[in-house]
């Protein structure tokens, strides 16, 4: 059948344009999916990220201690007078501080005259270092830790120090050493006994040493580390007891439990005397 040119031209014209939205569709839907893939991967990758985020780290144990006692009283006034025979200050001199429940030492220091015997000096020091629990740096007592392990090297490397030795001081807060030592100043033969203890989240420092004038003995090693570690004990023990400690304020001591106990009782008795059991008879 002859068709005429216009109507051919119709024809094919209507032909090319399924070509073309095909053609067209497929390039559209080949990029659609390829960016979703890209998008979906994307996602999923950020999803991860997310998830593989740093856990949150727990919180860290809260210190025991919020206070410190006072360096002047933390050692007994028989034990200052024992150890530092006419003590110059019996109530000692008080080291400066801008925060007392942060840090806080006393010293006391006495010369003997014992006349033609001679002289005996005696030196007695006592420091309280005290650490908060941090999110960031970790546990007060994990601080004074690192504190406590810091401060026997130290004492141990003292300056001029001969002989000396370290060794465990059981009975004295949680963790203590003693380092001993001989020590020559003002030409004469000083024996030196610090001993470094840590209780909770607070280090303590007490040095104890002594010396004899005009041709005195020097005192025994043996003196000397026992007093250091009797003062000490006390210094340490006063820590424990400190108002403020925030483990202590949470667990009432067993006589706190008492008292609470008892006071109970009385409540409970006053309650049953206020509600009569039977009525009463009238007496005539």
């Amino acid at each position: 059948m002859h068709r005429s040119a216009p109507r051919l031209s119709r024809i094919l014209a209507c032909a090319a344009v399924p070509v073309m939205l095909v053609a067209v569709g497929c390039s559209s839907d080949s990029g659609s999916d390829s960016d979703a893939e890209k998008n979906a991967g994307s996602s999923s990758s950020s999803s991860d990220s997310a998830g593989a985020a740093e856990p949150t780290k727990p919180a860290v144990e809260p210190a025991k201690f919020t206070d410190l006692p006072d360096a002047c009283t933390s050692i007994a006034k028989d034990t200052v007078k024992d150890l530092v025979p006419e003590a110059k200050k019996e109530g000692g001199a008080a080291g400066r501080s801008s925060d007392l429940s942060v840090r806080g030492s006393c010293s006391w220091n006495g010369l003997d005259d014992k006349g033609v015997k001679g002289s005996q000096y005696r030196w007695l020091s006592v420091a309280f270092t005290r650490f908060d629990s941090d999110q960031s740096l970790g546990s007060g007592a994990a601080r004074a830790t690192e504190d406590y392990t810091k401060r026997v090297a130290k004492e141990k490397a003292s300056e001029g120090a001969q002989k000396a030795a370290t060794a465990a001081a059981p009975g004295i807060g949680d963790a203590a050493t003693a380092i001993t030592y001989k020590l020559n100043k003002t030409d004469e033969d000083f024996e030196y006994a610090t001993v470094v203890a840590r209780t909770g989240n607070v280090v303590v420092t007490l040095t104890y040493n002594g010396a004899g004038y005009a041709g005195a003995k020097t005192p025994s090693a043996a003196d000397i580390l026992k007093g250091a570690q009797k003062a000490a004990k006390e210094a340490v023990g006063k820590v424990d007891a400190t108002a403020g400690a925030g483990s202590a304020k949470a667990s009432p001591s067993a006589g706190d439990a008492k008292k609470k106990e008892k006071q109970e009782e009385k409540k409970d008795d006053a309650k049953g005397a206020a509600k009569p059991t039977s009525k009463a008879t009238p007496k005539s």
